[in-house]
């Protein structure tokens, strides 16, 4: 599944500029669609502006490729509407009224189904708001048809078929994602009108969890949910085919061409990818559809791990060890992480961070950027995100003995913290450290690494050496701000790790 992620530090391959408007995501959405196996496009109406004439611009220019591939069936336009807040529903309003404005545009032009057939519902913590916005929904569909049509098709009644999946977005919800999944999914099966015959999905967030708690905590809760949603779905008597929201560094999935067997191994179980810019548009082509081919033949063997009750409990007392550690620290150095992000380049016309449209995130009592400009701004600083709260985290589990429970569970934390440490700028702490206490914690961190996982974190090839070189740069340049220097960097250092965050 592609998505609008914002992440890339590199133009795509069909334009000229890194930077995406509204208006060239309908060519990306075509171009990916034709280019590469992808089969799904998210169509972004949470965190961003959004083009509403979609489906007439698709069809207009696309009309041949979408006789062969129907969208609804051979591929999927699924919309990300925003959190269901009462108040707040204007957007969401709009994005119902776009679905069935689509579905008539397709009876008139004669195609047998609807062309956006499902919805995700992002910062989902309980049943009840997938539930709530799925009988908006129906009941603006029902008042369209009693507006807009006379009689009643069979056609109309394929509406009823839009899914509501829920997305879930913090570990304390994906480590009890059974009181959402559970629950929503029998008020489903009571349901006449659901669709249940092709299984459920559930969409699993990756980057705001670990931005929230930490990396161990978030691959640890993901791990977890994946399982816990398999064991609820074969209680009920159908499959569960999770989606998992990943980017291409290891703090936001590690998802990426050439990292394919290492990440497949960690999720497995999970049924849909997110591809983000960055994975599209910072390795070369050859090798994105490559890994894309790879993926269509592995995922579906990949079943996940089972877990009982009482491992999970256990899981979870792991990760508390890391979260721990975590928010204190992001708290402590949350101001040199915004001070960073204001010089992080945007890639697509996202809403304001606060404000009249937008919507914050933070830890604890600071707000911080989103996950992309959050883990871009440390990457930055040569600090990657990866690392602050791991070594004291590794050094809790030893004292634990719960080292063979992490080792079970993620697999591929070895291989995430030597691919992130190869961006570690030692100098850059030193000095963060003389300015801010807090990253005095974070050397203590380094040190926990280096001890338990026996590898030595900094630069290996010469083009880590370029990046840290770029990162000391960046530092020394904030104490005279040049804006336009600074962004530059930010990018050039983007390009080298592939990912702009």
């Amino acid at each position: 599944m592609a998505t609008q992620h914002p992440d890339n530090a590199s133009a795509p391959w069909w334009g000229k500029d890194p930077y995406i408007s509204t208006q060239d995501e309908i060519t990306e959405l075509l171009t990916l669609f034709r280019e590469l196996p992808i089969d799904e496009y998210m169509w972004d109406w949470e965190g961003k502006y959004v083009d509403e004439a979609v489906g007439e611009k698709l069809f207009s220019r696309a009309k041949d490729f979408f006789a062969a591939h129907p969208l609804g069936s051979d591929h999927h336009l699924t919309y990300r509407i925003p959190a269901w807040e009462e108040n707040r529903t204007h957007r969401s309003a709009r994005a119902f009224m776009n679905i069935l404005s689509l579905a008539d545009l397709a009876q008139e032009i004669g195609l047998d189904a609807p062309p956006v057939t499902e919805m995700f519902l992002p910062l989902t913590t309980t049943a009840k708001q997938p539930l709530a916005a799925r009988q908006a929904f129906l009941e603006v569909a029902e008042y369209h048809r009693t507006v807009f049509h006379s009689s009643v098709s069979k056609e109309r009644d394929l509406l009823s078929l839009v899914r509501v999946t829920p997305l879930v977005e913090d570990i304390d919800s994906l480590f009890s994602i059974e009181n959402i999944v559970e629950p929503y999914w029998k008020e489903l099966l009571r349901d006449t009108s659901a669709d249940r015959s092709h299984g459920q999905r559930i969409f699993l967030a990756r980057s705001d969890p670990a931005m929230n708690s930490g990396l161990v905590p978030a691959v640890l809760a993901v791990r977890a949910a994946l399982a816990k949603a398999h064991e609820v779905g074969g209680c009920l008597g159908f499959d569960v085919f999770p989606i998992l929201g990943t980017g291409s560094l290891p703090f936001r999935g590690s998802v990426n061409p050439t990292y394919t067997e290492t990440f497949l191994n960690q999720y497995a179980g999970t049924s849909t990818y997110s591809i983000q810019s960055a994975f599209r548009y910072d390795y070369p082509l050859a090798d994105v559809r490559s890994a894309l081919e790879l993926m269509h033949r592995e995922v579906p063997m990949r079943k996940g791990t089972p877990m009982t009750d009482h491992e999970r409990a256990k899981v979870r007392d792991l990760a508390e060890l890391f979260v721990a550690a975590w928010g204190s620290s992001i708290e402590s150095i949350a101001p040199i992480i915004n001070q960073i992000a204001a010089f992080v380049p945007s890639r697509r016309e996202r809403l304001l961070h606060i404000g009249l449209f937008g919507y914050s995130r933070g830890v604890g009592a600071v707000k911080l950027p989103r996950a992309i400009v959050f883990t871009a701004a440390l990457y930055s600083l040569g600090v990657p995100p990866e690392l602050i709260a791991t070594g004291r985290g590794l050094r809790a589990a030893a004292k634990a003995k719960l080292m063979p429970l992490l080792d079970s569970h993620y697999p591929a934390l070895r291989e995430d913290i030597v691919h992130a440490g190869k961006y570690f700028n030692a100098e850059n702490l030193s000095l963060l450290a003389a300015q801010y206490p807090a990253f005095e914690e974070i050397k203590e961190d380094i040190a926990g690494i280096e001890e338990i996982l026996g590898i030595t974190l900094g630069p290996v090839k010469p083009h880590h050496v370029i990046h840290r070189n770029i990162t000391s740069t960046i530092l020394h340049r904030l104490a005279t701000p040049d804006s336009a220097a600074i962004t530059r960097d930010i990018v050039e250092a983007g390009v080298i790790r592939r990912s702009l965050g």
